[in-house]
């Protein structure tokens, strides 16, 4: 590994620390002891009804994050897949703050809604979501 690399994953390790010790300091376990698991992304999917709210729980590691101001979208990965899920910071406060301080790698669990985007994606709306394992390390890129 060239120098370059190594200080990128120095200084990436560093805030993930940093932001453990954040989370840490508001009183969320950053490797938390259970969840319990109702639903699976492949599930989700093909059961889909948009006549019925159903609620689901599910959990995943993050693959993608996307930030939106007071609204973000994140695809977590499971053992059957991935699925898209929506956080909006006004219906769960500060659970969206701790959501800031999560990263690609980490393991989630959510609670919600099955729903379906504007642009036609099966997504879960979050109503809960809870940190089960933070990543320390980023995931290795597949070449």
């Amino acid at each position: 590994m060239e120098q370059n690399q190594l200080e990128d994953l120095n200084v990436l390790m560093k805030r993930r620390y940093e932001e453990l010790e954040e989370l840490k300091n508001k009183n969320v376990e950053p490797f938390a002891y259970s969840f319990n698991v109702t639903s699976n992304s492949e599930d989700i999917k093909s059961n889909y009804d948009e006549n019925f709210k159903r609620d689901v729980s599910i959990a995943g590691r993050i693959m993608a994050i996307r930030r939106m101001g007071k609204a973000s979208f994140a695809h977590i990965q499971d053992f059957y897949g991935r699925i898209q899920i929506y956080l909006k910071k006004d219906e769960i406060g500060e659970i969206y703050d701790n959501f800031r301080l999560m990263d690609i790698g980490d393991i989630i669990g959510v609670k919600g809604y099955v729903f379906k985007t504007k642009t036609g994606e099966i997504s879960v709306h979050a109503e809960s979501l809870e940190l089960l394992t933070k990543s320390l390390r980023p995931i290795p890129i597949a070449k």
